[in-house]
């Protein structure tokens, strides 16, 4: 969603800007003026986050491999609905609730549609300033003094330049300026010939010069290109003139490296001079200026008339508070990893992935299947991009509630009953006592509920973490974050963690797990066996997400499925199991015959 990304943005860039800032007011006296220009490249960094994918940062995966869950029970804000029996799927009854979500669709429309109207504001802008820097080029003349050209190439031997770079004149400029990626201009001023003696050349020389060699006519594009990203932040906006500051005092500094000491102050009355001729500092701001503003010309003047040559300890401690600054700044990683829902996509490394065009089962829904055949140790899959799309696990994380609450001691085997409280519930087969695999079999909201609560929170997140479930974010209320709320899991992740449950490669007690299967058995026909469960969606009384995932058992395999389907109104988990047990016939796996049947209810 872009109002996720927004907000990132938002977040990253304020954070990044404050913490800068409040290194070089702490710093600034330990920094040399390179490195304290240096600290800005962080800023750089920090602005692209938001559009680099959050699996090249994502901390969470070092630390866990899951997060924490709980069961939705009927709330306050919640409508009761239902799907009928679908008479082909005699197996399968949904039983699924309601949620009250925001529609947050306007919102994020009417966000984007401000932010890109900004942008062509300020893009607009960028092109008028652009349009300007080519009539100046245009109405500009070459230099021609060879007296002047000649110490123009001393000045690029000492700064080890080779390119070429041609110097002009302007009566439509009032400062030296550089700029040009490709060809590259030093912009002088008409007016400039009255006054400016050969040290006074020696001088713009060097500064100009050293803009280019310190690529920051690359940087003026850059510095360009995230103030239209992030126009809407007046704090990007003040990072930059500082940043822009910071620029020239480490340019004046390259130049003082290059001059005698007793130079400095004609070095300085030459920048203020051309304050003398200028009204008011250029807004072109894809070109380096020798002058600026008032205040800036001050604050550089106090710098050059303090400078003094940095020595190895001043290096060293500028070194040190650099790395100290990249440190705080990457502690913000973490956090625009798990804010980032956006990365609710699960990287899969799909080598040897067959994949399926199953589509005329899945007419009028978006979906996927994934199977994974064990014997051919080989995924199936169709539809690549839904697969590792993560969405809400709604009822199918049912499972693995059960699983924690049985090895946390909370139930046994044996004794798996929970007493009905007497709370009117939308489903008759709710309104009594329930065991594990009731439960399960009629996907009941309040067992599972009650079973989260007694388990515990940390017990249970531990647990999501360590079976690296989805993208373990149980940020949402207690009770419906796995309904259609924080916690999202991928298909192609469902069909690896039943595998891992299937074979107990969790580390589970083998009892529990048995246990878990019992409950998860429909059907029994003369080939094989089917066990799974399903999973509805429902928001605002619109069925939009639908899970089937189970797996089935033949005498000399175990094939392992997971199907998911989306629309805006009619995505159930009925239906999911419909279109599933129609590609299990049609690839020969599964054939529904009549056969014994568990007459389990899920949703």
């Amino acid at each position: 969603m872009f109002l996720t990304h927004f907000i990132i943005g938002l977040m990253v860039s304020s954070f990044s800007i404050t913490v800068i800032l409040l290194i070089r007011k702490w710093f600034g006296r330990q920094l040399t003026a390179k490195w304290y220009y240096h600290l800005w490249m962080f800023l750089f960094m920090a602005l692209a986050l938001p559009f680099i994918p959050t699996d090249l940062y994502n901390f969470n995966t070092f630390f866990s491999g899951g997060d924490a869950y709980q069961t939705n029970a009927p709330s306050s804000n919640m409508n009761i609905t239902g799907t009928d029996m679908i008479q082909s799927l005699h197996l399968i009854q949904d039983f699924s609730v309601s949620v009250n979500r925001p529609d947050l669709s306007l919102l994020n429309i009417g966000v984007m549609g401000l932010w890109m109207s900004g942008m062509l504001l300020f893009t607009f802008t960028m092109v008028r300033g652009w349009l300007t820097l080519r009539r100046i080029k245009n109405y500009s003349y070459p230099f021609s003094n060879q007296e002047v050209l000649m110490l123009f190439e001393e000045c690029k031997k000492r700064l080890q330049i080779k390119k070429s770079i041609k110097i002009v004149i302007s009566k439509r400029v009032q400062s030296p300026m550089i700029f040009g990626l490709f060809q590259t201009y030093i912009v002088l001023p008409s007016q400039h010939e009255n006054w400016l003696s050969l040290k006074n050349y020696e001088y713009i020389f060097l500064h100009e010069l050293s803009h280019y060699k310190n690529k920051d006519l690359l940087t003026n594009y850059v510095i360009l290109f995230y103030q239209i990203i992030y126009w809407f932040n007046p704090l990007v906006w003040l990072a930059f003139r500082e940043m822009r500051l910071d620029r020239e005092i480490a340019c004046d500094t390259s130049v003082l490296q290059l001059i005698d000491d007793d130079s400095f102050s004609e070095y300085g009355n030459t920048i203020i001079n051309f304050l003398d001729l200028s009204k008011q500092s250029s807004k072109l701001q894809i070109v380096t200026h020798l002058n600026g503003s008032k205040l800036q010309i001050k604050k550089r003047i106090e710098r050059i008339s303090a400078y003094k040559h940095s020595t190895k300890k001043s290096i060293r401690k500028s070194v040190f508070i650099y790395v100290l600054a990249s440190i705080i700044l990457t502690i913000q990683l973490p956090f625009v990893s798990a804010f980032a829902t956006e990365n609710d996509r699960y990287y899969f490394n799909n080598d040897g992935v067959v994949f399926e065009d199953l589509h005329q089962f899945f007419k009028g829904y978006e979906g996927s299947f994934v199977l994974y055949d064990h014997d051919a140790q080989q995924y199936r899959i169709y539809n690549e991009e839904k697969s590792t799309l993560r969405v809400s696990p709604d009822s199918t994380y049912k499972i693995y509630s059960a699983l924690f609450a049985l090895q946390s001691n909370v139930i046994s085997p044996e004794e798996s009953t929970l007493s009905w409280d007497g709370t009117k519930q939308p489903y008759d087969a709710w309104n009594m006592d329930q065991d594990v695999s009731s439960a399960l079999q009629n996907s009941v909201n309040w067992y599972f509920q009650e079973l989260d609560r007694r388990t515990g929170f940390e017990t249970i997140q531990s647990n999501l973490q360590a079976i690296n479930y989805g993208n373990f974010d149980v940020s949402g209320e207690l009770g419906e974050f796995w309904l259609e709320s924080s916690l999202k899991i991928s298909p192609v992740e469902q069909v690896q963690l039943l595998q891992a449950f299937y074979y107990n490669q969790l580390g589970y007690n083998e009892m529990h797990i048995q246990a878990v299967k019992k409950a998860l058995r429909l059907e029994k026909s003369e080939e094989a066996r089917l066990s799974g469960k399903t999973g509805t969606g429902t928001v605002n009384g619109k069925n939009i997400n639908g899970w089937f995932i189970g797996y089935v058992e033949t005498k000399n395999n175990t094939y392992f499925f997971a199907t998911n389907i989306q629309n805006e109104d009619d995505s159930s988990g009925s239906k999911a199991g419909e279109i599933t047990l129609s590609i299990l016939k049609d690839l020969g796996i599964y054939k529904e015959n009549g056969g014994e049947k568990n007459g389990e209810k899920h949703s």
